[in-house]
């Protein structure tokens, strides 16, 4: 009876994780499709925001991929992907703005952003050997039913990692905000 309460908790955690990711595309689509007020690119945001912010020694680069953008602490750059990087919408303008609100929590030494950077190297781990250690479960279910267990936990944590960490980046968002970006016609 244990492995059925496995297979819901999977099959609930994976559902899950498929609504929030294709809702996060179809906004992503949504508003990658309604220009800026001003034509600011997602780059030109990310360095008036930066220098808004008095931070003028992180870099904008960009990074190939959809979806891939990230701040990176450890080298100070705002890695912007292709699609944001020369948008000028107001998805490209938003995504960039979000990531340099990272930049800022950064240079205030905001403790999340401490506890989410150390945590990353984890979950990178975590989610690089998930789908083995679950495809490995599944095909040694009889002699080996830890497998799948373990390969559930993964899972779970990798995805409850993104839920525990929206505080940070609403913290982003209000950072934004409080920067003034919405009168800049974005």
């Amino acid at each position: 009876m244990v492995i059925g309460i496995q297979w819901i908790i999977f099959i609930g955690i994976a559902l899950v994780s498929w609504l929030v990711q294709m809702n996060l595309q179809n906004k992503f689509k949504k508003y990658s499709k309604i220009p800026t007020g001003n034509g600011m690119t997602g780059r030109d945001v990310a360095i008036k925001m930066l220098h808004d912010n008095g931070i003028y020694d992180v870099q904008v680069t960009h990074t190939p991929g959809q979806l891939t953008d990230h701040y990176n602490p450890a080298n100070k750059t705002v890695n912007l992907s292709e699609g944001v990087y020369e948008s000028n919408s107001i998805m490209a303008a938003a995504v960039a703005a979000h990531e340099c609100g990272h930049a800022v929590q950064h240079a205030r030494m905001y403790a999340p952003l401490k506890m989410r950077s150390a945590l990353v190297p984890v979950v990178n781990f975590a989610s690089s050997i998930m789908t083995w250690v679950l495809l490995g479960g599944i095909l040694l279910i009889e002699s080996f039913p830890q497998l799948l267990l373990a390969g559930i936990i993964l899972f779970a944590m990798t995805t409850l990692f993104s839920f525990f960490t929206l505080p940070d980046p609403m913290s982003c968002f209000a950072c934004a905000i409080e920067q003034k970006l919405l009168l800049l016609q974005i």
